[in-house]
């Protein structure tokens, strides 16, 4: 199934069919649980409200991205990589021989602060550093909370799926996307994530759409959400029991779209594959066991090759 020639708006039947959204305010954390577990099951996306985030912070991590993008484009380069580096860090700009995708990014680690790099963090705006690093305190958190959810809908000890990605040695990275307005281009082509899972937030443009039962569904905008997508690497280690979400990005007219997703990476040189707790005879591995990078290899080649 070519995914991508699909129509980027979900039949009118099927558009009663919302992406899950949890509560985290709930004070039965058994059905705050349930809920999560349940979403990554059956859509691997689910939108988290009450999260403990402060909206106020929230606002001003979109407000020194946006302004970093409305800066000229020798300050925004200021924070490209170095001709001669292998760093996948820094501003990248669109290439317009690439109708696939259309947007400008900026990427750099946030976590852990062995992993950073400020070369590729923005002086400009001024207090682009101290807002992201508020919020990774708190993105970090958040994260640490829903993969304990996941660990128990696996009948796992809370802290065991944040061990298989490296424990407070996981990476974290931020890319924030800015997608400026198009009737025509894709922002982000169908694609699953190649990390643990991703902790996304965007500002009020719609545009994010996933795949399931053969269609496409838009997200809706929720003020203040975090949406949680489910990446390949949870895929693999639940053994398949959680889905790792097909999604895209589609353009909008008008309006420039941004987002500002946080991928959640195994650390370094770690092998992630299915646990030993969730295979045996009546339920063997269904995928091999490989290292992060070793897999992100993998996987761009085959890109490539297809």
């Amino acid at each position: 199934m070519n995914v991508e020639r699909d129509q980027h708006i979900s039949p009118p039947c099927l558009l009663t069919k919302k992406i899950p959204i949890v509560d985290l305010s709930d004070p039965s954390d058994e059905l705050v649980a349930h809920a999560v577990v349940k979403a990554s099951e059956e859509w691997g996306i689910f939108q988290l409200v009450n999260h403990g985030i402060p909206a106020e912070l929230m606002r001003r991590l979109q407000e020194v991205g946006r302004q970093f993008f409305e800066l000229p484009a020798s300050e925004k380069e200021s924070v490209t990589r170095p001709a001669d580096s292998q760093d996948i860090e820094g501003f990248f700009s669109k290439d317009p021989k690439k109708l696939k995708a259309w947007d400008d990014h900026l990427i750099h680690n946030i976590w852990p602060p062995s992993s950073i790099n400020y070369r590729y963090w923005p002086n400009n705006p001024s207090d682009y550093r101290e807002v992201t690093k508020e919020y990774t305190r708190n993105v970090t958190n958040l994260t640490e909370k829903i993969v304990g959810y996941l660990s128990k809908g696996l009948g796992l000890r809370r802290e065991a799926l944040q061990e298989c990605l490296g424990g407070d040695k996981a990476q974290y990275v931020m890319r924030i996307n800015y997608y400026p307005p198009s009737d025509s281009a894709i922002g982000a082509p169908a694609h699953t994530d190649f990390c643990g899972l991703a902790l996304l937030v965007s500002n009020e443009v719609p545009g994010l759409q996933v795949f399931k039962d053969d269609h496409w569904f838009d997200v809706e905008y929720i003020n203040s959400a975090v949406i949680v997508l489910i990446g390949d690497q949870i895929m693999r280690m639940s053994n398949g029991k959680y889905k790792n979400v097909l999604h895209r990005s589609i353009m909008d007219g008008k309006k420039t779209r941004m987002s500002w997703p946080v991928l959640v990476e195994p650390k370094r040189g770690l092998v992630v594959g299915p646990l030993p707790e969730l295979t045996g005879d009546e339920n063997p591995p269904k995928f091999e066991s490989l290292t992060f990078q070793d897999y992100v290899y993998r996987k761009i080649i085959k890109v490539l090759r297809d």
